[in-house]
Formats: C-alpha cells, structure tokens, sequence
C-alpha cells in the first residue's frame, strides 16, 4: 500500500485551489504524485468565500467523476477553511476577508457541493459556537480537525466532546511568537491522547529537533505527517500561485506570502517526506509507512 497524503494544495505546477482547474491539469498532478510514491491524496481547497468554494468543489468532483485515475489518487477533500481564525498569525497566507464563524448552513452548502467527498474540514473551535458546526460534521461523516485557531483549553475539550479528533499542522497555523508557556501548542500536547496530530517534515514548517520532541510527546501511533504541497512542490525558487494569491518560493524552497513571515504551504514531494524522517528523525522504513499511510487513513475511517 503506497503513501496517503491528506493536505495537498496542489503538485508539479498545478494549483488545486484554481477556479479553472482542468482536467488535463488535475490528471497530470495525479501522475506526478504516482510517480512520487504517494497512492492516493485528499485535494485539499483553503479559505474562499463559501460561494466560490462551492463551486471549486463542483468543478473538482466534474474532474474526478470523469477520470478514474484521477479518482483512483484522489479519495476525497480537505477543505480548510473557511471557518478558521481570522487573527494576524494565526490565519496564515489564508484570506482573512474571506473568513467566516462556522455554521451549519454553510457546512451544509459545502458538503453538498462536494457530493459526500469531503472528508477533512479543518476548523477554530474558538469560532464554533457550542461545538454545533463540529457536531453536524462529525455526524455527517466528516473527520474534523482544529488548525488555524487558539481556543483555550476548556474550548479545544469541548470540541473533542463534540467529535473533534484530529489537528492540522501542529507548530503552524500559528504566529511566529507565542506565550512561553500557555499557548495552542501546549494545549494540544497536553490532550494528544484523544486526538491525531499532524505535521509537515520539511525542516521549515518545524525545526527537526523540535518536531522530534513533539513526535516524541504524541507518539508514533497518534502522528501524521503531510507534504502540504502546493503547485510550486519540485518547481524550484519563484513567484506562483496559491488560490489566485501570489507566493515566493526562496531559494532553500521555502513558501511565503510576500512581505510576510508566515509560511505558505511546503513545496516539500513526497520521496522527500520519507528521505527527511529516515536522515532527520531516525525512522525505520515501518515507522515511515505508519505516519504516511496507515495512521492518515484510519484517522479518516478509510
């Protein structure tokens, strides 16, 4: 069983987040994704304006519906947004002007656009009043994450009451400085138990030394790990697109909106993720499948 990868942006040169995907363009990512060992993904679409989402998702499943290579890589949608954080920091290279409270009626307009194939939605539970967003979605089969947000304590356990299990992109999502001590991270850690808790290997999104003690704290059996690509992943350095909004790749392949010191995306492939956890982390060839293909897709019911 090959790689499941559940954040990708988009791959060689192809913008996932586009309002004009194409088919050509959505089968020729697929293949470089084989071609890179990772066997099936979710497409993942950030933060928009619910209408444009709705018909990025209708689009998509088009694509997916008529392909069924395109089918057999992608098992479904990762929306993450837009109800996440629309805090400087912590709202990332996501459009704040597109951010909303979550709420059921969009949740509902998004998943039927999706036709029953969104399986992730990343969400603040800061911004879900009552946990009911987070509860209708658990409901509705959909695996519910927390990235992009701060709730304090007492909020992020009511959301794990409510069915929320997992957490998008530990370590980023975040501002650049947090509280010493009391901060989402901490948090997090503090409740990895009931949760699965992801991460992007790239060496920028976390230092290797401070993934490895998260790692390490969490667990091998509650770790997953991402490429978060977008288009750029294997392009080299320049200026591209995410979701119609332009990003730098510097030279040591590292994403950023321009003038901002927040990450966006990884350009990291997925042979890399596997090279980085054996060189960086020490992981055997068992603990690499674990994180990249066995826990992701049990995290989805998959």
């Amino acid at each position: 069983m090959g790689f499941f990868d559940l954040q990708v942006n988009g791959y060689a040169g192809v913008d996932f987040c586009s309002a004009d995907l194409t088919a050509e363009q959505c089968r020729k990512a697929c293949e470089a994704l084989r071609a890179d060992g990772i066997e099936q993904i979710l497409a993942t679409m950030i933060t928009d304006h619910v209408e444009s989402l709705q018909a990025k998702l209708e689009n998509f499943v088009r694509i997916r519906e008529a392909d069924p290579f395109v089918a057999g890589v992608i098992a479904g949608f990762h929306v993450e947004g837009p109800f996440i954080s629309p805090v400087e920091g912590y709202v990332g290279a996501h459009p704040a002007d597109a951010v909303v409270p979550a709420n059921v009626e969009d949740a509902k307009r998004l998943l039927g656009a999706g036709s029953g194939l969104i399986r992730l939605l990343t969400l603040a539970p800061e911004f879900d009043e009552g946990a009911r967003t987070t509860s209708y979605l658990v409901g509705e089969g959909v695996t519910v994450s927390a990235g992009h947000c701060d709730p304090n304590l007492e909020t992020l356990k009511r959301s794990i009451d409510a069915g929320l299990s997992m957490i998008t992109h530990l370590g980023n999502g975040c501002p650049v400085d947090l509280p010493r001590h009391d901060n989402f991270i901490q948090r997090v850690l503090s409740l990895s138990g009931q949760l699965w808790v992801g991460f992007i290997p790239d060496g920028a999104h976390v230092p290797w030394f401070a993934l490895q003690n998260y790692i390490k704290l969490v667990g091998l059996e509650r770790s997953i790990v991402t490429t978060d690509a977008i288009l750029a992943a294997g392009l080299g350095p320049g200026t591209y697109e995410l979701s119609g909004a332009p990003v730098e790749i510097d030279e040591s392949g590292v994403a950023r909106r321009p003038g901002s010191p927040n990450l966006a995306g990884s350009t990291v492939r997925g042979q890399q993720v596997v090279e980085n956890l054996i060189q960086h982390l020490g992981f055997s060839e068992e603990e690499v499948r674990s994180v990249f293909s066995a826990n992701p897709r049990t995290a989805l019911g998959l």
